[in-house]
């Protein structure tokens, strides 16, 4: 009698656990379902969430590809002067040296070297006629971005420059964001800054001036893509109502398109030359040069 109501107990705790179960999908709009135990009033209990896998560094992934093939310095060697001092010429780019190479992985080494590493273009050597450089950055899988990407440049920043995003492996491209030191003048855009969007205007693409001036002084070198501050949009300055943002990418397709990438692609137009006309005589000052790369996502 006693196993008679024990399996009795068992088989109703089991249909009520399995109806409880039930009440919870299998998927949370594009995210799993996961649970863990909570305390509340009625003791422990489970609490339900969508499931998402731990932000991390996406550099550790990634493929990097430079166009035109050859920009990178050093074949053959040359020598470059420093931006703010035309008459500082003893600085050497040599690619079958590895002391002297600055290659395309030094963008994503460990940062805190001494001295910095860092990837290098070749000099403005053909001016007038314009330095460009495309660097893409590809995962051949899907990335939710989840904080700033942060460009940090060891040269100036660039005076113009275009973050581009793809979502389809490279196929096609949209801009991210325009950057310049003028940008009506370079892209006929009035220039904005991420305080100038709101829920509804945080789509738009717009140019900004806040990272395309001054010479490479300690706090200027870092150029960003603000993520955190379009998710405060939704979740609060200090992104305490992260549900709020989470809703909000769960049920709006377009928003949570942007914030996913395949590819990015840095889109270098003109570098830093410190004055408003080129210096012709000193062409080696004009260069990009880039010691970090930050892509945080899942």
């Amino acid at each position: 009698m006693y196993i008679s109501f024990a399996l009795t107990l068992q088989a109703i705790w089991t249909g009520m656990c399995h109806a409880a179960m039930q009440h919870y999908p299998a998927a949370w709009g594009h995210y799993d379902v996961c649970k863990s135990q909570v305390y509340s009033d009625e003791g422990l209990t489970w609490d339900y969430m969508a499931c998402q896998p731990e932000a991390a560094d996406m550099t550790q992934f990634l493929k990097v590809t430079l166009d035109p093939p050859n920009i990178t310095c050093g074949d053959p060697p040359e020598t470059y002067c420093a931006l703010e001092n035309p008459y500082m010429c003893n600085n050497e780019c040599d690619a079958s040296t590895e002391e002297l190479a600055h290659p395309p992985q030094l963008m994503f080494d460990i940062e805190g070297r001494n001295p910095t590493t860092f990837w290098q273009s070749t000099t403005w050597k053909k001016y007038p006629k314009a330095l460009l450089v495309n660097i893409t950055l590809s995962w051949n899988k899907t990335i939710e971005l989840t904080d700033d990407i942060v460009i940090t440049f060891e040269s100036g920043r660039p005076e113009q420059m275009v973050l581009e995003k793809s979502l389809d492996y490279g196929r096609t491209w949209q801009p991210y964001q325009f950057y310049a030191t003028d940008c009506l003048d370079a892209f006929t855009m009035e220039p904005k800054t991420v305080q100038d969007l709101s829920q509804h205007t945080l789509l738009d693409i717009i140019c900004t001036e806040d990272y395309s001036r001054g010479y490479v002084w300690k706090y200027d070198k870092t150029v960003r893509f603000e993520i955190k501050d379009r998710f405060a949009l939704f979740a609060g300055p200090r992104l305490h109502n992260m549900a709020s943002l989470y809703g909000q990418l769960d049920t709006t397709k377009n928003l949570r398109d942007f914030f996913t990438i395949t590819d990015l692609r840095i889109r270098l137009l003109r570098p830093a030359t410190g004055a408003t006309m080129v210096d012709e005589s000193s062409l080696s000052r004009y260069f990009y040069a880039i010691s970090d790369i930050k892509v945080q996502g899942r």
